[in-house]
């Protein structure tokens, strides 16, 4: 593989980092500039809309640049933003500084994806996209309980700080390593912009937005529910993210697999299994041991959706589908979102720290009736097709 895949992996490392390591430091933040820890919680949802906002138009804007010129943009505003998050003197400076960092987040990996695949030979394209996003894996594995590590040391500012350097380095590694590549002179912005026309692509991003936020409204709060309801220690927060952290990645490799077998039946699966995980986080997260024996399921079956749901995305918008894939990366965001306000709601409404596995176990199964409802849609379509006049002559 070209050395270049690893400025990218290491691009994908730094955004996949300071994306879900605040949700770690969220009482050491909250203390800091005195606000509640469903406040605190904010600043994922901040970070979340920004991608969802972000993804689409910066990819869009990006139609017509050179894809390197485009990476190396996109890594200064994501340095920026994070350098601004070490600096902020206020709640509301950090909420702008995660914002800032936030809107590279969908573009860099729908631009890097295209990138890493024309640095090999197309047979081997999969194998390159699949290792840029390594560093977004190896973020959670090792970077998130890292980070939190550090922040809880030596204050969340330092976290900051480090993740900044990160960028610095990716940056320099786009500019030594990825070489030039054109824009794509066949680029459309209209035909791009027609597949949103189609109703299933609709249905596509809800079923992204409700199955991945349910993921989030249990894992924004997951610090101080394992600290105040299963009795774990601040440090233990650490090696309980390493966990969540493995078991995502394979649920990432499992979900993949099972997508290239039989995509909807999967989703069905995977989807019907992760509303079950979190209802059962309701009540293991009174128990140390099963909280750890949840924290690697939610992992699991949390990120095993994230490939068929791109999958679905992609079979639907067929034709044109770089800026659907960046808005579907803008749902999983949305959906992030969405869970971490809800699930604040719920706890600033007094309902405890197994409120956000309820309201996660919610939204997934209106996910899971969204994709009963998009897989009837095609095969009521199948059947049309098949008894069309012009299908039978």
């Amino acid at each position: 593989m070209p050395p270049a895949l690893i400025a990218l992996a290491l691009g994908a490392f730094g955004i996949g980092t300071t994306e879900f390591v605040i949700a770690g430091l969220l009482p050491e933040v909250a203390g800091d500039f005195d606000v509640s820890i469903p406040s605190a919680g904010l600043l994922i949802s901040g970070y979340a809309l920004g991608v969802a906002v972000g993804a689409p138009l910066l990819t869009a804007a990006a139609t017509r640049v050179p894809r390197k010129a485009v990476l190396l943009g996109l890594m200064v505003i994501f340095i920026a933003g994070n350098l601004l998050s070490a600096l902020a003197p206020s709640y509301g400076v950090l909420m702008a500084g995660r914002i800032v960092s936030s809107l590279s987040h969908g573009a860099f990996f729908g631009v890097g994806s295209v990138v890493a695949a024309g640095l090999v030979p197309p047979e081997r394209r999969a194998s390159a996209i699949a290792l840029m996003f390594t560093g977004l894996t190896a973020a959670n594995v090792l970077g998130v309980p890292l980070g939190t590590f550090l922040g809880q040391q030596f204050g969340w500012r330092s976290t900051f700080w480090v993740v900044t350097a990160l960028g610095v380095v990716a940056f320099a590694g786009i500019v030594a390593l990825v070489p030039r590549q054109p824009a794509d002179p066949d680029a459309n912005l209209r035909r791009e912009l027609a597949v949103f026309r189609r109703g299933q692509v609709w249905l596509a991003l809800a079923m992204t937005a409700l199955g991945f936020g349910g993921v989030f409204a249990a894992f924004t709060f997951i610090a101080p529910m394992m600290t105040d309801l299963a009795g774990f220690s601040d440090g233990a927060v650490t090696w309980l993210l390493v966990l969540f952290g493995a078991g995502l990645v394979a649920g990432n490799l499992v979900g993949g697999r099972l997508a290239d077998r039989a995509l909807m039946r999967s989703l069905y699966g995977i989807l019907l299994a992760l509303t079950a995980v979190l209802v059962l986080f309701t009540v293991t997260a009174h128990s140390q041991l099963g909280s750890i024996v949840t924290i690697a399921l939610l992992g699991f079956a949390g990120f095993a959706t994230v490939p068929p749901l791109q999958a679905r995305m992609m079979q639907q918008a067929e034709g044109a589908p770089t800026l659907a894939s960046a808005a579907n990366i803008g749902a999983f965001n949305l959906g992030n979102a969405a869970g971490a306000w809800l699930a604040g709601l719920a706890l600033d409404a007094g309902w405890g720290y197994t409120s956000p596995s309820w309201v996660g176990a919610a939204l997934v199964a209106t996910g899971l009736a969204v994709a009963l409802l998009s897989g009837r849609l095609d095969r009521r379509a199948a059947t049309a097709t098949a008894q069309s006049p012009l299908t039978t002559t």
